[in-house]
């Protein structure tokens, strides 16, 4: 069963956190990011790759820690996530985003809610009156308490995971803290 972390701040809400995989995985896996940054595009690719390893045993969650000073377009993406996400398509939201990271506009917000079926005038309206950057200003905050620094940050059942040194070092992580159960 996973380990629940001491630390309130990364505890899993299941209700408000977007998460893949079971509450009862045997490893938790919370990743700080931004969607304009460069890093994190690259853990994305990585990730994907992880996560499909892993599969059932690993709970995946990503928060917004959107970098305004040196990404301005991190924090408008972010509400687009949240914008689909509160139509149930956020994954795919913020696999698009990733995707076409260059591409960080409105005009790009709105095809890829086309894409994805949304209900466009909600989507519109939302993005409009900004609706979600409160729910993206609470992810920064509480990252902020944690002292998060920089794209991507990750956490495994509640501890920081270094990946200066590659993905290699989470992919290892992740199996020592299976092997402990």
């Amino acid at each position: 069963m996973n380990t629940p972390t001491s630390n309130p701040l990364l505890r899993v809400d299941r209700a408000t956190d977007h998460h893949q995989g079971p509450a009862a995985a045997m490893a938790t896996l919370i990743e700080y990011g931004d969607f304009e940054c460069p890093s994190c595009s690259q853990a994305h690719g990585a990730l994907k790759i992880i996560r499909r390893h892993f599969d059932s045993q690993l709970q995946f969650v990503f928060r917004h820690f959107p970098q305004r000073e040196v990404h301005p377009h991190a924090e408008l993406a972010a509400e687009a996530a949240e914008a689909a996400g509160a139509q149930g398509k956020f994954w795919q939201m913020h696999d698009l985003l990733f995707d076409h990271q260059q591409h960080l506009d409105e005009p790009h917000f709105f095809k890829h809610a086309a894409s994805l079926g949304l209900d466009l005038p909600r989507f519109e309206n939302e993005m409009r009156d900004h609706v979600y950057l409160q729910r993206v200003n609470e992810q920064l905050a509480v990252a902020e308490r944690l002292r998060v620094r920089a794209t991507p940050t990750f956490y495994l059942n509640g501890v920081f995971v270094d990946i200066s040194f590659g993905y290699e070092h989470l992919h290892k992580a992740i199996e020592a803290a299976l092997a402990r159960g």
